[in-house]
């Protein structure tokens, strides 16, 4: 990244995960900062739990950067206001005490952190790359926060990671940020060639043109600067599939390693196949699960912002860099998989796309520590489907597949032909060394050409043009709501409430009384609840506590339950 020209705006870095991705996007800031080039960093990350573990890992980095005083790094979360390490207390009229109150200056520099539209006028902001996105939305204020993100070296990190009408979006404000003279980085660790030949709108080479590209490397506009690697430094990670997905089959294997002294990763496609895991592990085994307060549970998105940012705390604190040797089981779902720095000693996974898979074993041997006996080596064991993946096109189980034959597609993961590529690779290579074989591996699950061939073998032609128009859906529809500044300054924007950073719906979020306690003995504010059960609320309702331990309540019609499992609908418990 040092010998990369700073007169190269845009910058493209592929590396395997863990292989200081960040460091490098802090030194390519450094340079330009101190050539007065750029002035500010935004920082984005694909989720909430990364932005807040990245936040603090930078803002540490700072100190060793800047002459005293360093700039503190703004977590760039809605809701939440943290400069640093101090945070802010919302008062009335827009007003913020700050807990440290050091005084009038140090509450100026801090102006950045107290509301979300403020957040890309901080000198260094790290937060999820939704708040870059929102200045390339027909939006209020997308105008101030574009403009204020021109100062910036914009970095998004895992810009694999999004999907069509996320990744149009990015485009369209990457575009008018370059235009005004701004400086962008995007990192991945797989990036496949439709995506990166997008971004650096080239022509999308063939599949044996693809698997031959360098890996790692750096990209600009026009040239490619391969990274050398020591053969030493491959991560050889053996790597089965298992036909059975239970929550108890998933457990069983996790009890197995962790009795024998492992720290256990589990990742699941879906909160509900996490629960059953989960249930399964502390039934067998309690004392070997994650605990928060002195109370096993996992990590998933159906808890309230206050116990989420305990549950990425703790996290961090069992399977962190600098976290003790001890046999442990984590669970969780796509929440654990990205720019996470965690380090497990074997991972269980259910079966993915290629990409998100290797995002996952990126969690694995991160970093160089003691591992137990019989771990010395990293191991994953995918989940899959006990049948043949041919259902999938028609219905869909654990977050791979479709929903019905109709016009419109829906699921988590619904490209099946780059899941049965995905799978095909896992049985004929058990043994997958990192970073070596990723372009293979990442091209043969995601390249068009092998995309159709796997579709053409298994009759699949139909469902991958519905798949393929879906996508192709998706970016237009991102293009009628992205803000062109290239085009007069416009006198109204459309209705901003339907306008998204990310395709959803999204469901009612309720507003608890003060006072109100959650299952880790922690005060809690609001909780957001699925739109699969928001369909007959209208967001204005008031709850209505049943009981408090476990706290248990009413909105509209339905009940619910919150406890250290997360939150569930009363029939389910």
């Amino acid at each position: 990244m040092a010998g990369t020209s700073l007169s190269e705006n845009l910058v493209i870095l592929e590396a395997e995960t863990g292989a200081g991705k960040t460091e490098a996007a802090l030194w390519r800031f450094a340079q330009l900062y101190e050539n007065g080039t750029v002035d500010s960093l935004y920082f984005a990350v694909p989720t909430r739990a990364a932005a807040r573990q990245l936040q603090g890992r930078i803002d540490k980095t700072l100190q060793s950067m800047f002459f005293d005083p360093a700039p503190e790094a703004v977590l760039a979360i809605p809701g939440q206001a943290v400069s640093g390490e101090a945070h802010g207390i919302r008062l009335p009229a827009f007003e913020v005490k700050w807990d440290d109150d050091t005084g009038n200056e140090s509450r100026a520099k801090r102006w950045a952190a107290e509301h979300a539209t403020r957040f890309l006028a901080a000198q260094i902001a790290v937060g999820t790359v939704d708040q870059a996105m929102m200045a390339g939305l027909q939006v209020k204020h997308a105008h101030l926060r574009g403009s204020a993100l021109s100062r910036s070296l914009l970095v998004i990190d895992e810009v694999h990671a999004s999907d069509a009408w996320m990744t149009e979006i990015q485009r369209g404000v990457l575009r008018d940020h370059l235009a005004l003279g701004g400086h962008a980085l995007l990192m991945s660790a797989t990036l496949g060639a439709v995506a990166r030949s997008a971004w650096r709108e080239t022509p999308l080479p063939s599949l044996p043109e693809a698997e031959q590209t360098p890996y790692p490397a750096v990209w600009t506009k026009d040239d490619c600067f391969p990274v050398h690697t020591d053969d030493g430094a491959q991560k050889e990670v053996a790597i089965t599939a298992h036909k059975g997905w239970s929550g108890e089959e998933a457990a069983a294997m996790a009890i197995s390693a962790a009795r024998g002294g492992a720290r256990v990763l589990v990742i699941r496609n879906t909160v509900d196949r996490a629960r059953e895991t989960h249930a399964a592990c502390v039934d067998e085994a309690p004392d070997l699960v994650l605990q928060l307060n002195d109370t096993p549970t996992l990590h998933h998105s159906r808890f309230a912002a206050e116990d989420r940012a305990l549950l990425d705390a703790r996290v961090e604190a069992v399977l962190g860099k600098d976290s003790p040797a001890q046999a442990v089981i984590v669970i969780g779902t796509q929440t654990l998989e990205q720019s996470l720095d965690i380090d497990a000693d074997i991972l269980i996974t259910d079966l993915c796309p290629m990409d998100v898979l290797l995002q996952r074993i990126g969690r694995l041997h991160r970093h160089n520590r003691s591992r137990p006996e019989g771990y010395e080596q990293a191991s994953a064991v995918v989940l899959c489907p006990e049948g043949e993946l041919d259902r999938l096109t028609s219905e869909p189980e654990n977050g791979l597949g479709t929903y019905g034959r109709n016009t419109t597609l829906s699921g988590v993961y619904l490209d099946v032909p780059g899941l049965a590529a995905t799978l095909h690779e896992i049985e004929t290579a058990p043994l997958w060394r990192i970073p070596q074989m990723n372009r293979r591996l990442v091209e043969r699950a995601t390249h068009p050409e092998r995309l159709d061939e796997i579709a053409a073998q298994h009759g699949w032609q139909d469902y991958r043009r519905r798949v393929t128009g879906k996508i192709i859906a998706e970016t237009m529809g991102a293009q009628n709501v992205i803000l062109d500044r290239r085009e007069a300054f416009p006198c109204t924007f459309p209705n901003e409430e339907a306008i998204r950073t990310r395709l959803g719906e999204s469901g009612a979020v309720v507003a608890f009384p003060d006072g109100t306690v959650g299952p880790f003995g922690t005060p809690i504010s609001t909780l957001a609840l699925p739109a699969h059960w928001s369909r007959d609320l209208t967001g204005d309702e008031s709850p209505e506590i049943i009981t408090t331990s476990p706290l248990t309540f009413r909105v509209g019609a339905t009940g619910l339950v919150y406890d250290a499992s997360g939150l569930t609908r009363l029939e389910e418990t």
